[in-house]
């Protein structure tokens, strides 16, 4: 491996030291949860003390300001206007909330790929069994991910409403064409759903390169923000022509009379009134932190770091290396054979070392079955250093021999 490039030794001891957890624990549980920077600790913390003084809706409003600014930030991440964006629970919930935007009826085509989120999958089954849309998969390509070439054939059926990818699944370290995708989608004039919650502070992020019309991200992950908040990009073309959500909330419309309502305008239309404000605010911090790093030069050194993990596991004996695709992250996953990844997991847990557990299958969906297998999921991001994963794959090689 070539020697990590455009970052000095100081900026990671800089970024180590303003990372709290790094002084007690090898975190390399980045897909899950990263560990965040002092300045989203400190942004969350102020504003519960806030609350805690003044009550929940004054301090709100005492710090609308920065709550503004909140919205700018993440869209400075994904090159999104402030307006485009709508605040949720979690990725999840921003997919449910996009897919609810959409009228289907029996009969209509939602194009998707074998590897997208579990959840995902879920909802849209539901949808088959409630709407009687159908659900179809794009073919793999023989290296893994989904075929472009199928996604096209499949967007001309003339019922086609939409086309639902996940860019980079949470059980493997691939990551699919998203903007090939997004050029095919727009092509043929079918809207697009981008599920970027692994991807958002790991790869460069333009909603304009991708040309969808929904985009879901998450607080907690690569972004090293708060669990408990994501966030949904609303194309301004959605928009226009009058997307919302099926339950639209006080927030994102008004009653006009009894019988009838006025949409909000933008994405806020896709909000509930109610959410956490801290939050919120430690979003707006991971997200200016972020962008200070320098996306660029962090997400070079966190997919080097992925590269290194994948070279280092692939030379333990009982491991079997389970990362498809040509282009591949720093999500790294490999088959423990003879043993219960999930028991290896909890056993580097108690040796201070943060790892996961994750399933490979090879059947269309990631589904408890014959041919799923339980894998260890790697995931080192910019913070982390070669020594913390050297450690740790010592430590699974001594427990895979025990």
């Amino acid at each position: 491996m070539p020697p990590i490039t455009l970052i000095s030794d100081l900026d990671i001891e800089r970024w180590r030291r303003e990372t709290p957890g790094c002084a007690v624990r090898n975190h390399l549980n980045n897909a899950g949860a990263a560990l965040p920077p002092q300045p989203v600790i400190d942004a969350m913390r102020e504003h519960l003390e806030l609350e805690s003084r003044i009550g929940g809706y004054e301090a709100a409003d005492q710090v609308a300001d920065r709550v503004k600014q909140a919205y700018v930030d993440v869209g400075r991440l994904i090159g999104a206007p402030p307006e485009t964006l709508a605040m949720v629970e979690n990725a999840t919930v921003a997919v449910a909330q996009a897919l609810s935007a959409f009228d289907f009826q029996a009969g209509d085509v939602l194009v998707t790929t074998r590897s997208d989120y579990t959840s995902n999958q879920l909802m849209y089954l539901s949808l088959a069994r409630r709407m009687g849309i159908e659900v179809l998969r794009a073919d793999e390509l023989p290296e893994g991910g989904a075929n472009p070439a199928s996604v096209r054939r499949l967007v001309e059926h003339p019922r086609c409403r939409l086309v639902a990818l996940t860019w980079v699944p949470t059980n493997s370290g691939l990551i699919q064409a998203a903007e090939e995708v997004g050029e095919i989608c727009e092509a043929a004039g079918v809207p697009y759903l981008v599920d970027a919650c692994q991807a958002v502070g790991q790869l460069p992020v333009d909603v304009t390169r991708l040309r969808c019309d929904y985009l879901a991200g998450t607080a907690r992950k690569f972004l090293r923000g708060p669990r408990g908040l994501g966030f949904l990009y609303v194309s301004e073309r959605a928009t226009a022509r009058g997307d919302y959500p099926l339950f639209v909330d006080m927030r994102g419309a008004g009653l006009v009379d009894p019988e009838h309502f006025e949409l909000a305008s933008g994405a806020r239309r896709f909000e509930n009134w109610e959410f956490n404000y801290s939050l919120l605010l430690g979003l707006g911090a991971a997200a200016r932190y972020a962008l200070d790093a320098g996306l660029e030069r962090t997400g070079a050194r966190t997919l080097e770091l992925g590269a290194y993990t994948r070279e280092r596991l692939a030379g333990v004996p009982g491991l079997r290396p389970s990362d498809p695709g040509a282009h591949r992250c720093a999500i790294v996953t490999t088959e423990v054979i003879g043993r219960d990844a999930a028991d290896l997991m909890r056993e580097l847990r108690a040796r201070g070392i943060n790892t996961s557990g994750a399933l490979a299958g090879e059947g269309p969906l990631n589904a408890p079955s014959a041919h799923a297998t339980p894998v260890l999921r790697v995931s080192p991001h910019y913070y982390n250093t070669r020594q913390e994963i050297d450690a740790a794959v010592a430590a699974i090689a001594e427990l895979v021999r025990a």
